[in-house]
């Protein structure tokens, strides 16, 4: 072993113009010189035989549900970056694993440190030299403090802050995190299911579910899903893309992607929760209004342990056939009363679509009344 520089590393071959060496032995050392170096420039390495190396720890970190072309910046600039406050530390990273090598109250500080830097990007989707520089050098009250932000609910793609944006929608968060089984019930625009995706991905992060499980009726619109190309997934992936685009809004593609493959994050039409048990998950049933009432109980019953049931559905555009009773409406008579149920009613003045989405539901309700 040979002593270079400050560390201690494997000694074959001279990195000055990788040229061999000549070794002069003395009493108890050896001393290694390059070749066709000038006097003047003469490099002696002591080789000690009874030198005792210092004991390095190995501290290895997995990211997890984290991109690690995100976290670690293009061309690693960020673990870069990491490394220039850690100098005593040998940091490596390879895809999703992380291993450093130094001493133990070092590598305690730099874990605890670099936990809460997968925190931020977990929560936010972007870390930069800046956030970086900042989780490391504070004490952590900052983090705590923008994370216990009550309004912001995710920081979606591209840095975009999702949060409540009227008073209703605030009390459907604030409900939600007080009962297990909350129905959102109003128009068309008023961000109810938005909101509830919001909810969802945001417990999904900070682990407080397992999984996201999405839902909603297949009600085929005229058109029958028989007669429709392409397999299952194909013919109905069309009556969930609002739940998809809602989600894209929130998670990268790749992670989004990547969740779906791993079942973390599962969108499918009612008919496919029959005979399952919803443990761990946020569950959301969505166009509820379009349920019967054989399919709005056998929904409610999928309930199962630590998990979290939300229903959105307007009363006002059921597409059942007629003479058919609407899962929904039936279900807000049935349990009003039932303690750890809410149910929270949105209203026009919740409408954050476009400005003449709110006229439309106006002139519509009119001729509705009139009738």
């Amino acid at each position: 072993m040979v002593l270079c520089k400050p560390n201690f590393i494997k000694f074959e071959k001279c990195k000055a113009n990788n040229s061999k060496l000549k070794k002069r032995k003395t009493k108890n050392n050896f001393y290694l010189k390059t070749r066709n170096i000038p006097d003047s420039q003469l490099i002696y390495k002591k080789i000690n035989s009874n030198l005792k190396l210092p004991h390095l720890n190995e501290r290895i970190i997995e990211l997890i549900d984290i991109a690690p072309k995100d976290f670690w910046g293009a061309q690693d600039t960020h673990l870069e970056t990491i490394k220039k406050y850690y100098p005593k530390l040998k940091i490596v990273a390879r895809g999703t694993t992380l291993k450093a090598f130094g001493e133990k109250e070092v590598l305690d500080e730099f874990e605890k440190r670099f936990q809460r830097l997968m925190l931020h990007f977990t929560r936010y989707n972007t870390i930069d030299d800046n956030v970086i520089e900042r989780v490391i050098l504070s004490d952590g009250q900052d983090e705590r403090r923008a994370l216990g932000h009550d309004k912001i609910l995710v920081h979606g793609v591209g840095g975009k802050i999702i949060k409540p944006m009227t008073p209703n929608q605030q009390l459907l968060v604030d409900t939600m995190e007080k009962n297990d089984m909350v129905f959102a019930v109003g128009p068309a625009g008023t961000g109810k299911t938005y909101t509830g995706v919001a909810m969802a991905v945001k417990a999904l992060k900070e682990k407080q579910v397992k999984r996201i499980i999405l839902t909603r009726p297949a009600v085929e619109a005229g058109e029958n899903l028989g007669f429709l190309p392409g397999d299952m997934k194909e013919k109905l992936d069309p009556y969930m893309q609002p739940l998809y685009d809602a989600l894209r809004d929130m998670l990268p593609n790749e992670k989004l992607e990547d969740y779906i493959l791993k079942g973390i994050i599962q969108i499918a039409p009612l008919a496919f929760m029959r005979g399952r048990t919803l443990d761990n998950a946020f569950v959301i049933l969505d166009e509820a209004q379009n349920t019967t009432h054989s399919q709005m109980k056998m929904f409610l019953t999928r309930m199962g342990k630590s998990a979290k049931f939300m229903i959105t559905g307007d009363p006002g555009q059921v597409d059942l056939p007629r003479r058919t009773i609407s899962g929904l409406k039936e279900a807000l008579l049935v349990l009003k009363d039932i303690d750890g149920i809410g149910i929270i009613y949105l209203d026009d003045k919740d409408i954050v679509r476009h400005r003449l989405v709110k006229k439309v539901i106006d002139a519509y309700k009119m001729i509705e009344n009139n009738d």
